[in-house]
């Protein structure tokens, strides 16, 4: 299944795209897309559902987040050799874990808005990772068990924020609208392999970045794996798993999104992403 969240900001609505394409309406059945629905049982509830059987949602409704109330939003750094490589890091010997705070999650074309006086605003395609089933102490061997499927994230990041001011990472990936996610939960059945999965991006229609989840330093078994070695991953919690090479702090010079500039980027069989680039006000 593809799920979705339409509608205004702040009062989504849940949906599904059928094998046609087409949004149909889920608020009959649920309240929302949340970690509440997204255990196996609930996804299966979901699954009889014959998708005819749902109104059709007619216009071009904005998509929202396409998972609400996110408990956690967790990211992955430096998850892809290249990138690791262009960024001048050493590659890690653990996986290399940053929060993005939840003010951050928009929509998955919704305008990404500039801090006041960024000059350094970049972009990262990755893939993100959406818990379904409660996860503490799992073997690499079960992760998969525990996620409910996958979706495509911009790990937009503000670098001066990030690798010039004292303190973490965070402080330049929790900007607001820095968190696109969607346009669709894809649940994992639809997902052959994830460790299979192209991915690329494109500023003003020229591509920055290719790549492939096959090159992930650590996997999405053991990145769900090493996570709850630490803490509890929750139903609804996300995980944004790394970018591939191609980010504009990496060339040479260094390129950075201006006012004006829009961000296309794709996962295989996840969906596309179109934002617009906008100065805060």
């Amino acid at each position: 299944m593809k799920l979705v969240r339409y509608g205004d900001m702040g009062s989504e609505k849940p949906g599904l795209i059928d094998g046609s394409g087409v949004l149909r309406d889920l608020s009959g059945h649920i309240d929302d897309v949340t970690g509440a629905v997204l255990d196996a049982a609930s996804l299966d509830r979901l699954r009889a559902i014959d998708p005819a059987s749902l109104p059709e949602v007619g216009g071009n409704p904005r998509y929202g987040a396409c998972v609400g109330n996110i408990g956690k939003f967790m990211c992955i750094g430096l998850n892809y050799t290249d990138h690791a490589e262009e960024t001048g890091n050493p590659i890690p010997a653990h996986p290399v874990l940053f929060m993005k705070a939840n003010s951050a999650i928009s929509g998955p074309n919704d305008d990404i808005v500039m801090p006041r006086g960024s000059e350094t605003t970049d972009w990262e395609v990755e893939l993100g990772v959406v818990i379904g089933k409660a996860a503490k102490y799992v073997s690499a061997e079960d992760a998969l068990d525990h996620v409910a499927g996958y979706c495509v994230c911009n790990d937009v990041s503000e670098r001066t924020f990030q690798n010039k001011l004292s303190g973490n990472w965070t402080k330049g990936k929790s900007c607001d609208t820095f968190g696109p996610t969607g346009p669709w939960l894809v649940t994992k059945d639809e997902v052959p392999d994830v460790q299979e999965l192209g991915m690329w991006l494109d500023v003003n229609g020229k591509r920055m970045q290719t790549g492939n989840t096959k090159t992930m330093i650590f996997t999405v078994a053991e990145i769900v794996s090493h996570l709850s070695q630490l803490f509890t991953l929750h139903p609804g919690d996300v995980i944004s798993t790394g970018t591939p090479p191609g980010v504009g702090m990496g060339m040479k010079p260094p390129h950075y999104l201006k006012a004006g500039d829009v961000v296309t980027l794709e996962i295989e069989g996840l969906g596309l992403q179109t934002q617009k680039v906008v100065a805060d006000a």
